[in-house]
C-alpha cells in the first residue's frame, strides 16, 4: 500500500514542522515561525495568517491533520509514527497510546494495526523492522509480553478507548489500580515523579506515563472537554497527533488535505447528487430503480476487467417518536412486499446489528439494502454504499450529518469507467428541502468537506406550484389537519414501480432518467472544476477559522506573457508499454529513476569515525513549558544501563542491536531500500572493534549524520554518473513542462520592488535585494519573480535534490534567465553541483534559456558577482 501525494505531503509538512522543533527548541515558537514561513505572519486584527499556538497540554507538542473522511487518517498516523520517533532520542521508548472515541474504531482500530496481512500493519513492520507489538487494554493490565526489557526493543502501541481512561466508575478504571503483572517497571523508573497522586506505582497509568509516550488521537473533535484534556495530561505525553476532518478552533493545524486531492485520487465520491422528491414511495421507487441501474453498470464493467462493486442503498428511517412514523420494521416489512429478499436487507440501530460479522466486501455477500437510523457513525466504512435514502416525514428537514459521510467512500479507490459509479446519491422527500441542504453541507463540513461538493435538483420546485395553490393550501388546510397529514404519511407498495422481478423498465422510469442525466451533467462540471482549480494551500485552508490565506495574483499587464511560458525540465526515456504498441515512453526525471542500478551493499564504507566531532547536546526541559520533552543526548549522559545491557551480549547481538538503533535514526532513505541500508551499516559495524563498537553507541547521533552523508555521497555520485551517461546517450531530454500560477501563496513578503509578476513576491534576504535591485528596473527587464520554494515553485530536477533557483527573469527578447544567489552567510557545499545542473538545464532546454550563479564573495568557478550578472542580464 502506498501513499498518496497528498498523504506523502502530509508528512512532509510533519518532518518539516520537526525541524523547526530541534531547532527552535520550542514548539510553540517552531509551529508559529513554520506558519509564518508557509503564508505569513499572523495579524490579529485582520485574522492574516494561522492563528498562534494553543497550548493545550503543557509540555506536549500537540499538533492537529486535517483529512477529510476516506482520506486514509489512519494510513497518515502509522507513517507518521517514524516521522515523530526520528525527531526522538534513540533513548527514549517507542510507546503510542491510540486513542479512539467508540468501540467499533477500537476494534477496526486493533484488527488493523495487528493483523499482520493488513497493509496497517505491513507498513508498521517495514517502518520499525518487524519490531512492533499491540496491545490492548487487556493485554496491558495482564502484562501479556509486556516488560521494560521489550519496551526498549520495540514500538508498543496500546490500543484504549477515551472511555478506558476517563470512566467515573472504579470498575471501568482497572488502569488506575495497583497491579502486580506491571511490578517489574518499577526498577526501571528514574524517579517517582511522574506517579499520579492518589495512585499506585504500578498502576498501568503510571507505567504509560513513565514512558512519556506518543499519543494518537482519532477523530479528535470528540476530546475537547475538560475531562478529554484531563484525560490526554493523565497520559503525560511527549507528543500527541490529532486525527480528525474537522478540527476545534484549539486545534494546532500543521498539515490538511483537500478534497480536491482526494477525488483526484480517486478516495471518494464526488459530487454527491442531492434529489428531492414528492414523497417517501418516490424515494423508495428511485432508490430502489438506482441502485438496480448501478449494479448492472457494475456487472458490466466487472466483466470487461473492472473490480467487483454491489452498490447498496442506506434507507434512513425516522426515529420511532410516536405509532405514525416509519420506523425501521417497517420499511423491511414494505421491502418485503415489494419481493426483495430478506437476505438481502440488514438492520443496523442502536438495538440491532444485522451486520455483526458481515463482510459487506465479499463476493458471496447478498446485502443491498441497510436500514438505520442514526447507528453508523463515524468509523463504519462500506464504500459500496452509494445511495443514502431518507425516509423522514415529508414536513421535517432531513438530518444526515451522522451518516452522510458512510457513502462517501470510493469502491478499491480508482476511477470507474462508468461515470455514475463514481458518484455518491442523496435521495430525500421534504418540503423543508432548503433547510435539509443546510443539513447536507453541515454533514460535508462534518466530514472535511464543504458547500462546493454537492449538486442538488427538487422535482417539487416546479410541480408542487402547479398542483396546489399555497394560500388555498394555507386557508383551507388547518395547521393541526396539515401536521396529521404529514405525521400518517405512509408508504404505498402499490406506488413503488419497482419489482425485482420486472426491471425491464428500470430504464425507462422518468423519475431515475433525470437522476440518472442530472449526475452526468453535473459529474462532467465538477470533473472540469477539479481541473481548472489549483490544489494550493489556500485551497487546503479554505475551510479552516483559525487560518486565513492570502493569495497574490499576476500583474494583469504582465500576465499574458507569463502564462504563456512553459518551462523545460528534465525527462528520462522509459520502457513503453507492448499491450499500446509503445516502445518508449518519457517520465518526468526523478534521482529515483537514476538509482535503479545502485547497490548501497556493496559500495566502500571507507568514514573516518577518528575524526569526529560530537555534536553534543540536551533540551533543558526546565527552560520553557513550550520546549520539547523528548530528548537528544550524546556522550556520557547516554543511559549506563542500556550500554551495560548491550555489551553484555555476545558480539553478533552487540552489533545487531547498535545496527537496529542507527538505521531508526538514519531513517527513510527512498529511493535506497532499508534493507540495502542494514547491509552497509552491518558492514560497518563490523569493522569496528569493542571500544569501538561502545563509541559508536555513545555518540550514534554524530555516526548516523556521518553513514548518512556517506550514503547521500555515494548515490549522488552515482545518480551524477547514470545522469551523464543518458544525456550523451539522450536519454534524457529536456521538455517544456511547468507553467507558472495565477496566483501564490508567498508567505512572508518581499518589499515592493517595481516589475514583479505577482502583486507581492515572497521574502527576499539582503544580498538577493542587492542583486535585485541592481537588474529589476533596467530597460529590457519585462519582469521578475521570486521563486518559491519547496514544490510550490519552478524545480530544476536533475541528479541531486529539486533545485529552486531564487529568482526568475524575463526580457524583452523573450530570454528566461534563472538566478541562484550565494551570500557569505550561505554553506556552498553543494553550488558546484548546483551549478552544473543549472548550466545542463539551459544547454539542453534551448538558447532563449539561461542559467546564473552569483556570489557575494568566493564565487566558485564559472560563477558571478553582482557587477557580472548585470552587465549579462542587460545584454540579454
Amino acid at each position: 500500500m502506498e501513499l498518496k501525494p497528498y498523504q506523502q505531503n502530509v508528512l512532509d509538512d510533519l518532518e518539516l514542522y520537526l525541524e523547526y522543533v530541534n531547532k527552535d527548541r520550542d514548539y510553540a515558537k517552531a509551529f508559529n515561525r513554520f506558519w509564518e514561513d508557509k503564508i505569513g505572519k499572523y495579524n490579529p486584527i485582520t485574522g492574516d495568517g494561522m492563528r498562534p499556538y494553543k497550548d493545550n497540554v503543557p509540555g506536549a507538542v500537540h499538533t492537529c491533520i486535517k483529512v477529510p473522511t476516506a482520506g486514509g487518517k489512519t494510513f497518515i498516523a502509522v507513517n507518521a509514527l517514524s516521522t515523530i520517533f526520528d525527531a526522538f532520542d534513540t533513548n527514549h521508548a517507542k510507546a503510542v497510546v491510540w486513542l479512539v472515541p467508540w468501540r467499533n474504531l477500537l476494534d477496526q482500530a486493533y484488527n488493523a494495526l495487528s493483523d499482520p496481512e493488513h497493509p496497517y500493519r505491513q507498513r508498521l513492520n517495514s517502518l520499525f523492522n518487524h519490531r512492533v507489538e499491540v496491545y490492548k487494554k487487556e493485554d496491558l493490565l495482564l502484562g501479556s509480553n509486556f516488560n521494560p526489557t521489550v519496551v526498549q526493543e520495540q514500538i508498543s502501541i496500546f490500543v484504549m478507548s477515551f472511555a478506558s481512561l476517563k470512566a467515573s466508575r472504579k470498575a471501568d478504571r482497572k488502569v488506575f489500580d495497583e497491579n502486580e503483572n506491571l511490578a517489574s517497571f518499577i526498577d526501571s523508573y528514574e524517579s517517582l515523579s511522574h506517579v499520579l497522586p492518589d495512585s499506585d506505582e504500578t498502576s498501568a497509568i503510571n507505567v504509560i506515563r513513565s514512558l512519556n509516550p506518543v499519543v494518537v488521537l482519532d477523530e479528535s473533535h470528540n476530546a475537547e472537554t475538560d475531562l478529554s484534556v484531563e484525560m490526554l495530561q493523565n497520559l503525560n505525553p511527549s507528543f500527541i497527533l490529532d486525527l480528525t476532518a474537522t478540527p476545534k478552533d484549539n486545534s494546532n493545524i500543521i498539515s490538511t488535505a483537500s478534497a480536491l486531492a482526494l477525488k483526484r485520487e480517486h478516495m471518494v465520491k464526488l459530487p454527491v447528487i442531492v434529489y428531492n422528491h414528492h414523497d417517501k414511495n418516490e424515494v423508495i421507487n428511485s432508490a430502489l430503480h438506482l441502485q438496480n441501474k448501478l449494479e448492472q453498470l457494475a456487472i458490466e464493467e466487472h466483466k470487461e476487467g473492472g473490480k467487483y462493486i454491489r452498490p447498496i442503498v442506506l434507507f434512513q428511517a425516522q426515529a420511532d417518536r410516536d405509532d405514525d412514523s416509519t420506523t425501521f420494521t417497517k420499511i423491511k416489512e414494505k421491502l418485503l412486499e415489494l419481493q426483495i429478499p430478506e437476505e438481502q436487507i440488514a438492520i443496523k440501530t442502536a438495538n440491532i446489528n444485522e451486520l455483526d460479522g458481515v463482510d459487506l466486501m465479499a463476493k458471496d455477500c447478498p446485502v443491498r439494502y441497510i436500514i438505520t437510523i442514526n447507528a453508523l457513525k463515524e468509523g463504519w466504512d462500506c464504500p459500496f454504499a452509494y445511495i443514502l435514502a431518507s425516509l423522514a416525514n415529508r414536513s421535517s428537514a432531513v438530518d444526515v450529518e451522522q451518516i452522510l459521510g458512510r457513502v462517501l467512500r470510493q469502491p478499491h479507490v480508482q476511477r470507474h469507467k462508468t461515470p455514475l459509479l463514481n458518484l455518491s446519491y442523496v435521495l430525500t422527500a421534504s418540503t423543508q428541502f432548503a433547510e435539509t441542504l443546510e443539513n447536507i453541507v453541515e454533514a460535508l463540513q462534518n466530514s472535511g468537506f464543504s458547500k462546493r461538493d454537492y449538486r442538488k435538483k427538487s422535482i417539487t420546485d416546479t410541480v408542487d406550484k402547479v398542483t396546489q395553490d399555497p394560500l388555498e393550501q394555507l386557508v383551507l388546510t388547518p395547521p393541526e389537519e396539515k401536521k396529521k397529514n404529514d405525521v400518517a404519511e405512509d408508504i404505498d407498495t402499490t406506488k413503488v414501480r419497482f419489482r425485482p422481478s420486472n426491471i425491464e423498465d428500470e430504464n425507462t422510469d422518468p423519475i431515475v432518467t433525470d437522476i440518472e442525466e442530472t449526475a452526468l451533467k453535473e459529474s462532467e462540471e465538477f470533473d472540469q472544476q477539479i481541473r481548472n482549480t489549483e490544489d494550493t494551500i489556500a485551497e487546503s485552508l479554505s475551510d479552516i477559522p483559525n487560518a486565513k490565506v492570502n493569495m497574490y495574483r499576476m500583474n494583469d499587464h504582465f500576465k499574458e506573457q507569463a502564462l504563456q511560458l512553459e518551462l523545460p525540465q528534465f525527462f528520462i526515456e522509459v520502457p513503453g508499454n507492448s499491450l499500446f504498441g509503445t516502445e518508449s515512453n518519457k517520465a518526468l526525471l526523478t534521482q529515483e529513476s537514476l538509482l535503479k542500478g545502485f547497490k548501497l551493499g556493496a559500495q566502500n564504507i571507507e568514514i573516518d569515525f577518528k575524526q569526529l566531532q560530537s555534536e553534543l547536546y540536551q533540551v533543558d526541559v526546565n527552560a520553557s513549558e513550550t520546549t520539547p520533552s523528548f530528548q537528544r543526548i550524546e556522550g556520557d549522559q547516554v543511559r549506563e544501563s542500556l550500554i551495560k545491557y548491550i555489551v553484555s551480549k555476545p558480539r553478533e547481538s552487540q552489533i545487531r542491536d547498535i545496527s537496529f538503533q542507527l538505521i531508526q535514526l538514519i531513517g527513510n532513505m527512498y529511493p535506497i531500500a532499508d534493507q540495502e541500508i542494514k547491509t552497509y551499516v552491518d558492514r560497518i559495524l563490523n569493522e569496528l572493534n569493542s571500544e569501538e563498537l561502545i563509541h559508536c553507541l555513545q555518540h550514534r547521533y554524530t555516526y548516523k549524520d556521518l553513514i548518512k552523508k556517506k550514503i547521500r555521497t555515494l548515490a549522488d555520485e552515482y545518480a551524477e554518473s547514470e545522469f551523464k551517461k543518458k544525456i550523451d546517450t539522450r536519454k534524457i531530454t529536456a521538455e517544456p513542462n511547468f507553467k507558472l500560477n495565477e496566483s501564490i501563496t508567498p508567505g512572508n513578503l518581499a518589499p515592493s520592488i517595481s516589475f514583479s509578476l505577482y502583486e507581492r513576491e515572497a521574502s527576499i534576504n539582503r544580498f538577493e535585494q542587492k542583486i535585485l535591485e541592481s537588474i529589476h528596473a533596467l530597460d529590457n527587464v519585462v519582469f521578475w519573480h521570486r521563486n518559491l520554494e519547496r514544490g510550490h515553485g519552478f524545480a530544476i530536477n536533475g541528479f541531486k535534490n529539486n533545485h529552486y533557483p531564487d529568482f526568475l527573469i524575463l526580457t524583452n527578447k523573450g530570454n528566461v534567465i534563472l538566478i541562484e544567489t550565494k551570500g557569505d552567510d550561505r554553506d556552498n557545499s553543494d553550488s558546484i553541483a548546483k551549478n552544473k545542473l543549472g548550466k545542463k538545464w539551459a544547454e539542453l532546454a534551448g538558447p532563449d534559456y539561461h542559467y546564473f550563479m552569483v556570489f557575494d564573495n568566493n564565487a566558485i568557478e564559472d560563477a558571478l558577482n553582482a557587477n557580472q550578472i548585470r552587465e549579462i542580464v542587460e545584454a540579454l
